[in-house]
């Protein structure tokens, strides 16, 4: 799944400030979000609930041969699915320190994200990230 996306942290932030308003760039998050792929209902299981999120969001860790993270996401909302797609686009195939390392509140600054998100979304958005992070000191 490392590739899921063909799009680094930095074609996103590039794609948003390419694009006019936050229409647009909130229809580039579904965009994004459809792009991923669905978990398999087995996985859609307590253990992997994500809760603080307004929407049904499921978040699995599998740990790769590579010492990094194969994560796989999915929600039941086609703008939560976006957001993730963002989180993944950080997250995803990197190593432990790697996770801990990367500055997600100057990433979503530099997006200018959570201005643009309800309160209860923005929670729900570092709920995922809270996940990630816990996920991968604990390993």
């Amino acid at each position: 799944m490392a590739n899921f996306l063909d799009t680094t942290v930095d074609d996103l932030i590039g794609n948003f400030e390419f694009l006019g308003d936050w229409e647009e760039r909130f229809a580039y998050l579904i965009e994004l979000g459809k792009k991923l792929p669905p978990l398999d209902e087995s996985e859609m299981v307590e253990d992997n609930r994500v809760h603080g999120c307004q929407a049904a969001v499921w978040l699995k860790m599998l740990p790769a041969s590579d010492s990094t993270f194969d994560i796989h996401a999915d929600s039941d909302a086609f703008i939560v699915k976006g957001l993730l797609a963002v989180v993944l686009a950080a997250y995803n195939a990197k190593t432990p320190q790697e996770v801990s390392d990367f500055d997600v509140e100057a990433y979503f600054a530099e997006l200018n994200l959570l201005k643009h998100l309800s309160v209860t979304r923005g929670n729900g958005l570092r709920a995922m990230v809270t996940r990630i992070q816990g996920t991968a000191a604990a390993s």
